[in-house]
């Protein structure tokens, strides 16, 4: 049996080893997911649902400490921002739970025309069938959540498969699942390689299926799925911020900080790209890169530490590698740009990047923001809508026509007023548009997409 080493992404040590799972092993969940799907007397009730999860939001709040520092030793995210995480993903589960009495439908009105006289109809949502979740590295309990809880739910049953990097906080989750009294059909864990993965999202069984991670790997999957199986993925971006003269430098360089270095930079909606008014650009760009100095990099399960690793050692080296190039291309760097060890990476802060180098126009996940400096916000504002990404942006003013004319003119699906691109709560939309990806996530919007309507049309002599 092949076995999956977990290493921490800080100091490379094993964590964990786990078995992986075989085609077989996929087989047999694709099985009893669709069996206990096909058979509505297995079918759990709403009050057993709802049981379920509150019991499974006691449990998470009595190991929150073990899950924080089980999420923080995988996935590197420090252990401050980790246990927000835990705190997020037991509201998460709690949200759906107050969503399933809202999954309803609407009266259908008849006898407008003779035709339909005599007939009362109306609609009901059920479960779509058997779900499918990919997951990311990034958020290794919270995203679990809102890719299985949500399914769990409104009825449906899932198979998920974590990120190769970060599976433990997946199981651990699971496992309390099943001690809350969760029959296992209803949440499949999945531990395994690519070429299997592939069988389970593209099999005709698959009702659904949510992807979080690579643009490339999620539409090549989108189309490999069967006919009719719906989707959501979610990719990621290249956020932009647009910062007007009249913004308040004194709130806005904490919160550029947070939303640029907030895990490594590893976010889809990471601050990356800030457009800055000439008149303060260089005072912004120096203000952040001094903040971004007095950053503790390190350990992400020291108490103290608020940048930690990058996941793989090779994204460092990807990093280094994109920074490098915009220097030999004539950036101005303001701090960081150096590798600290094999695994981190310092904070970075580069001014007026050539618009053609790769952190410019890609996704950086990792450590670095950049600034640009404008003096016409028309032409800044096309700029940030020039690569083909699009999510969450943001724009900085005092200004409230500014602010409305810039919300309406940026392309994303967010834009924030006087915040960063990464500020998140978990019952709002969230998702990409264009390259970024497709559907919507948020625990209610996502138990939405889970289910689909059905009408009942009643023909009565008495109507």
């Amino acid at each position: 049996m092949k076995k999956l080493k977990v290493l921490s992404p800080f100091n490379q040590g094993l964590i964990q080893e786990i078995p992986l799972n075989t085609k077989e092993d996929v087989e047999k969940a694709l099985s009893i997911a669709y069996d206990h799907f096909t058979d509505r007397k297995k079918w759990l009730p709403a009050h057993e649902r709802v049981a379920i999860l509150e019991r499974s939001t006691e449990l998470m709040v009595e190991r929150k400490d073990e899950l924080t520092k089980l999420a923080a030793a995988e996935g590197g995210k420090p252990y401050m921002d980790s246990l927000v995480e835990v705190d997020r993903a037991i509201n998460g589960v709690k949200l759906a739970v107050e969503h399933i009495g809202q999954m309803k439908g609407e009266q259908i009105p008849m006898g407008h025309t003779k035709s339909s006289a005599n007939r009362m109809a109306f609609t009901f949502r059920e479960p779509i069938g058997v779900v499918t979740s990919v997951s990311a590295f990034n958020h290794p309990l919270n995203l679990i959540i809102h890719q299985t809880v949500t399914a769990i739910a409104v009825g449906a049953p899932v198979i998920v498969k974590p990120a190769l990097t970060t599976p433990l906080s997946c199981l651990a989750f699971i496992d309390i699942l099943y001690e809350a009294g969760l029959p296992k059909a209803w949440c499949q864990p999945i531990v395994c390689e690519n070429d299997v993965a592939e069988q389970l999202v593209t099999d005709k069984r698959i009702n659904y299926f949510s992807f979080i991670g690579s643009a490339n790997v999620g539409w090549y999957l989108r189309s490999k799925l069967s006919p009719g199986t719906r989707c959501a993925l979610e990719h990621g971006g290249a956020a932009p911020v647009i910062v007007e003269k009249d913004a308040d430098m004194d709130e806005m360089i904490p919160s550029l900080l947070k939303g640029g270095f907030y895990h490594a930079g590893q976010v889809c909606v990471s601050v990356q790209r800030v457009f800055a008014h000439e008149s303060i650009a260089d005072d912004l760009a120096n203000k952040l890169a001094e903040g971004a100095k007095r950053l503790i990099v390190g350990d992400p399960l020291d108490p103290k530490t608020e940048v930690g690793p990058l996941i793989l050692p090779r994204e460092v080296d990807r990093v280094e590698e994109w920074v490098k190039e915009a220097i030999e291309a004539g950036t101005k760097i303001l701090c960081g740009g150096k590798r600290i060890s094999d695994t981190c990476y310092e904070p970075t802060v580069l001014l007026n990047p050539p618009d053609n180098v790769k952190v410019s126009t890609q996704e950086i996940f990792g450590p670095v923001v950049c600034v640009y400096s404008y003096s016409d916000r028309e032409k800044a504002i096309a700029k940030a809508n020039s690569l083909p990404f699009a999510f969450q942006a943001s724009v900085f003013t005092n200004n409230l026509e500014t602010a409305l004319d810039t919300v309406n003119k940026l392309n994303a699906t967010a834009v924030m007023v006087n915040d960063h691109t990464a500020f998140r709560v978990d019952w709002m939309p969230f998702g990409g548009r264009d390259a970024s990806g497709i559907g919507m996530g948020g625990i209610p919007y996502s138990m939405h997409e889970m289910t689909r309507e059905k009408m009942m049309v009643i023909k009565s002599k008495v109507l």
